[in-house]
């Protein structure tokens, strides 16, 4: 899909990997709607661009379709707004558990039903979802993150399938360790050595090339983590013991303050 001119809502845009893929979405010609909580740095980025800045907070039930009401007309939308969900389960109140659900899955999946009909009449648009290789692959300390993420994979490969000859693209975009910005450098988590990082741009430059190309799934890490997320995808006992013996449970551990 040719970007020049398109219509896009971008949510979770105040991060830094937001950032990028507003950025490179501006580059391609994009007619930008940007969405966030932190209206400062919404507001910022949105003067950059010439985009319109609607702030949202997507926790909320009602704002996917206030949002909407809001933005008009979406030609592609890009689900990227997500909160972290790392620790114990037994540790995540209630509150945290259905904030979780509702930004990382509930959401992506209000508005997707939303712009859908819209982009049905016009035989052309294209869905991006931005997950996680924790949605290919489970690891120590991130049953409630990867719950969501194996989700929104779901969501993806049977809306694509649904959406088959429609002209309406679905596409799922998986980073890794993403450093510079994002959940994992907020976190402050030191990787074992030898595991590497991708920029943003890197993860800004996979959507692109996602809806341009019509992309069912593109994973945004270095090759070896590519193949470690599908080997683990698809033999997740062999992932596990190989885990445990890089000590990934204690690195989570560690950081989370539970060991």
């Amino acid at each position: 899909m040719d970007l020049r001119g398109a219509r896009v809502l971008l949510t979770g845009a105040t991060g830094g990997i937001g950032h990028a893929i507003a950025r490179a979405l501006h580059a391609q010609g994009a007619v930008l709607t940007i969405t966030g909580r932190r209206t400062e740095a919404l507001d910022a980025l949105a003067a950059e661009l010439s985009a319109t800045a609607l702030a949202a907070d997507l926790a909320r039930p009602e704002a996917p379709q206030e949002l909407l009401e809001q933005a008009g007309r979406v030609d592609v939308l890009i689900a990227n707004a997500a909160l972290p969900g790392v620790g114990p389960l037994t540790e995540f109140s209630t509150e945290k558990l259905d904030s979780n659900l509702a930004v990382n899955l509930r959401a992506p999946i209000i508005l997707a039903r939303s712009v859908l009909p819209g982009m049905l009449e016009r035989g052309s648009g294209h869905l991006v979802f931005i997950g996680s290789v924790s949605g290919l692959t489970a690891s120590p300390g991130g049953s409630i993150y990867s719950a969501t993420k194996f989700g929104l994979r779901g969501l993806a490969a049977g809306l694509r399938q649904d959406l088959h000859g429609t002209g309406v693209g679905v596409s799922l975009v998986m980073p890794g360790f993403v450093r510079d910005a994002g959940m994992f450098v907020d976190s402050g988590m030191q990787l074992p050595p030898g595991v590497r990082t991708v920029s943003p741009e890197r993860v800004a430059g996979c959507v692109v090339r996602a809806v341009r190309r019509d992309k069912g799934e593109i994973v945004a890490a270095p090759l070896e983590m590519r193949i470690a997320a599908r080997l683990g995808s698809v033999a997740p006992g062999l992932n596990a013991a190989v885990q445990r013996m890089a000590g990934a449970a204690d690195i989570t551990a560690t950081h989370t303050g539970t060991r």
